[in-house]
C-alpha cells in the first residue's frame, strides 16, 4: 500500500493503518532499533512503541516522507531505551557508535545553553551536504541508523579499514566545522 493511503488511514483512525505500517516498514524499523540496542526484546518493544507513537502523532501531523518519520521515532525511542539500559548497567558496550561522536560534540548542557537544537541540526546538515555522497551516506548509516562498520562495509563494498578511516575523517571534519560555527571549543 502506498504511504499516502496508509497516512490517510491514520487520519480516518482506522487501525488497519498500524497493520499496513507494520507490513511495509516493520523490518526497517526493527533494523534501526536493533542496530542501536543489540537486543531482540528491547528492539521489538521499541518498534511496537513506534506504532503507538505514530498513531498518536498522525493526525495532526502529515509526514511528507513516511519512512523518515518512522525512522526518527524509532531512533529516538531506541536511544531513550539504550540510555535506560545503560543506567541499569545493562548493555554498557552497545553505545559505541554514539560514543565515537563525543569527541566532536560538546557536552549536552553546553550545546543546549549555547545553541538551539534545531540550529545544531542545521549546522550538521550543512556539514554533511559539503561531504561526498558516499561520505555523507556512510556517516548517516553509522550515526543515524547505528549500522555496524561491517554492515556499512558490505553495503558500500569498501574495506572495513576504509570505512573506519572515512568515519574518522568525517568526525575530525565535523569537529572543525562545529568549532568554526562556534558550537564547540577545544
Amino acid at each position: 500500500m502506498e504511504d499516502k493511503k496508509i497516512i490517510d488511514l491514520y487520519f480516518l483512525r482506522d487501525q488497519d493503518a498500524i497493520l499496513h505500517t507494520q507490513e511495509k516498514y516493520g523490518t526497517y524499523c526493527y533494523k534501526i532499533a536493533f542496530n542501536i540496542l543489540r537486543n531482540f526484546e528491547d528492539s521489538s518493544e521499541c518498534v511496537n512503541d513506534t506504532y503507538i507513537e505514530t498513531w498518536n502523532c498522525i493526525p495532526p501531523h502529515r509526514p511528507n516522507l513516511f519512512s523518515a518519520f518512522l525512522a526518527k521515532i524509532t531512533r529516538r525511542l531506541s536511544i531513550s531505551k539504550l540510555r535506560k539500559n545503560i543506567a541499569k548497567k545493562r548493555g554498557e558496550n552497545t553505545a559505541t557508535c554514539f560514543d565515537e561522536l563525543n569527541e566532536c560534540i560538546a557536552d549536552k548542557s553546553e550545546v543546549y545553553e549555547s545553541i538551539e537544537v534545531e540550529e545544531l541540526k542545521y549546522i550538521i546538515e550543512k556539514f554533511l551536504l559539503k561531504r561526498s555522497k558516499d561520505e555523507m551516506n556512510i556517516f548517516i548509516c553509522r550515526y543515524f541508523y547505528g549500522d555496524s562498520i561491517a554492515d556499512i562495509s558490505k553495503q558500500f563494498n569498501y574495506s572495513i579499514s576504509k570505512i573506519k578511516i572515512t568515519l574518522h575523517r568525517s568526525r575530525k571534519a565535523l569537529k572543525e566545522h562545529l568549532i568554526k560555527e562556534g558550537v564547540f571549543s577545544e
